[in-house]
């Protein structure tokens, strides 16, 4: 009967039945686990999108423009420190030469009234006209006192002008050099996050439509190597095919007919088809799963880049997603401590400014008084000094009198017109330092603060829907990587089984080997034309004719099969 030994047969059989159910069972399994992973990547790309949107809205854009605005005015209050810094010290110092000149005019002024008290007596002393001359002295007396009494008032708002300025001086100083590096630091951190905002709301879409072109090729990716799973079905049916051959050499098999057993050549022949068979199977089918394996290592792949983009879009690589938000938190806690202290630090400028304008009004009065008195002492002082020259040598002593009068008025004129640009220039320092105070007002930073930390607040909402979002990519990246490395391990256990195959076809052919190439008979051919025409592939038809060529044969079933599937197909092949 067939020349091929049994056990040969036999463990042949059984060695390629384990591949076809393994093949079975493992291309169920890899076909779960890529559709499930296909669900995961389509949702959460859905989810990235969606909270794409939300990180580009107009609630970043304002909480961005709203930090650069406080970053802006925490730099121009830093800069501005060494301006008001010098500024008070430029009227501590007008103040300090204000006081300087202060004193001889008041000295100036008390020689006024003893020289009116002077010329009061030697006025007593004159015949003719001596109620005339009393009345000039006492006049000038009062102006001189009057002039006096607000001159001394001056002083007095002068002692606390220089001490409110003393005071905010050394605190502008004291705060300087303790708050303005922070003042720079922290405009540079509010400015960074400023950038930082803007630049994620910038990058969002992009990094968002790079999620979703890796989700996409996932998708893609997935779906191919889904349809290369076919492949698997294909296979187990040509080694079926191949199994259904080798059963038609055994002796047991039951499907045999008498009349159709086959002779030694035509045992040997279709043990040498099953084994091209075999082969060419296997060989298709290891190039199948190196497709799927590489397949799922670039699903993989992009799957790792759709979680880091995930990270790079909302959280960043040092602190989840909510590290971003809570260092602007921080940054702007730093901020209002440091607007409550310029606030506190300011107050002692302000009230300082408040009298340097009151006490410049009350100068300015002052001198305008001083201005009018010295003008009335000096007519007075010449026209009495007229008047007592026509007395002759009795007036002489009260005309020297009265042109000392009016010389001293003359010296308290001269040292208010010094006083006036020393009370200009506190003036316009005064004026620069209150403009300084206007442009860095601290109450001005902090009404932007309520309105930072809304925005804060309703991105933090998002932000824990994000969050909840990456832990749900995270968990099913894990997931899905781990899916995808168990298809892996599946198939390449797969392809370490299929790989024996070959063997299997190696101990067929020794097995049939002959001195002679196999003649097979017409009832051999006959057999081999009914194993064609349960062929369901092409290929299997294609490796069939060539072996059929090698011994010289060409299969007039084989032929009308062929002629056939293409008159009915109209030339479109199957698999």
């Amino acid at each position: 009967m067939s020349a091929i030994p049994a056990n040969t047969l036999t463990e042949a059989t059984a060695a390629i039945e384990d591949v076809s159910s393994r093949i079975e069972d493992v291309f169920a399994r890899v076909g779960h686990e890529l559709g499930r992973g296909h669900l995961i990547f389509k949702e959460l790309n859905q989810g990235l999108a969606t909270l794409s949107e939300e990180l580009s809205g107009a609630e970043i854009e304002g909480a961005a423009n709203a930090l650069q605005e406080i970053a802006a005015r925490l730099s121009e209050l830093a800069e501005a420190l060494p301006a008001e810094s010098a500024l008070l010290a430029t009227i501590g110092t007008s103040t300090a030469e204000a006081s300087a000149l202060l004193k001889p005019l008041f000295k100036h002024i008390q020689m006024i009234t003893i020289i009116a008290r002077s010329a009061r007596i030697e006025a007593a002393s004159l015949d003719g006209d001596r109620e005339g001359f009393l009345a000039f002295t006492q006049e000038a007396y009062d102006l001189g006192k009057a002039v006096q009494g607000s001159i001394e008032g001056c002083a007095r708002d002068q002692q606390r002008l220089s001490e409110a300025v003393a005071t905010a001086s050394g605190r502008q100083r004291e705060f300087e050099s303790r708050y303005r590096n922070q003042l720079v630091s922290e405009s540079a951190e509010l400015g960074a996050a400023y950038s930082g905002l803007r630049g994620q709301r910038r990058d969002s879409s992009q990094l968002a439509d790079l999620a979703s072109t890796s989700t996409r090729k996932i998708a893609e990716a997935v779906g191919g190597a889904i349809i290369s799973l076919q492949a698997g079905d294909s296979t187990r049916q040509r080694l079926e095919h191949v199994c259904h051959g080798l059963g038609q050499l055994s002796e047991a098999a039951p499907a045999l007919v008498p009349e159709r057993e086959a002779r030694e050549d035509g045992a040997r022949a279709i043990c040498q088809l099953q084994a091209a068979l075999l082969r060419d199977a296997q060989g298709e089918f290891g190039g199948d799963i190196g497709q799927i394996v590489r397949a799922l290592s670039a699903i993989l792949h992009d799957a790792g880049s759709v979680v880091g983009h995930g990270r790079t879009l909302f959280g960043g690589e040092d602190g989840g997603p909510t590290s971003f938000l809570a260092r602007i938190k921080q940054a702007l806690a730093h901020a209002s401590t440091l607007i409550a202290t310029c606030e506190s630090a300011g107050r002692s400028v302000d009230e300082a400014l408040a009298i340097v304008e009151d006490t410049l009004a009350k100068f300015r009065q002052a001198i305008a008084g001083l201005a009018e008195a010295t003008v009335d002492i000096t007519l007075i002082g010449m026209n009495a000094g007229l008047k007592a020259s026509h007395l002759g040598s009795r007036g002489s002593a009260f005309v020297v009198i009265a042109n000392e009068l009016k010389a001293t008025a003359d010296q308290v004129s001269a040292g208010a017109g010094r006083l006036r640009p020393v009370l200009d220039g506190i003036e316009r320092s005064a004026n620069e330092l209150k403009e300084l105070r206007v442009r860095g007002d601290p109450a001005q930073l902090a009404k932007f603060e309520p309105q930072i930390l809304q925005v804060l607040r309703e991105v933090e909402v998002g932000n824990e829907r994000l969050g909840k979002l990456m832990s749900r990519l995270v968990d099913e990246g894990a997931e899905f990587e781990g899916l995808m490395n168990s298809a892996q391990g599946l198939m390449s256990s797969l392809g370490e089984s299929s790989a024996a195959l070959p063997a299997v076809a190696a101990r067929l052919e020794t097995a049939s080997a002959g001195a002679q190439r196999p003649q097979p008979e017409a009832q051999d051919q006959a057999m081999l034309d009914d194993l064609f025409a349960r062929y369901t592939m092409e290929r299997e038809r294609d490796v069939h004719r060539e072996f059929l060529q090698t011994l010289g044969l060409a299969s007039i079933a084989a032929t009308r099969r062929v002629e056939a599937v293409e008159t009915a197909d109209d030339g479109i092949e199957l698999f």
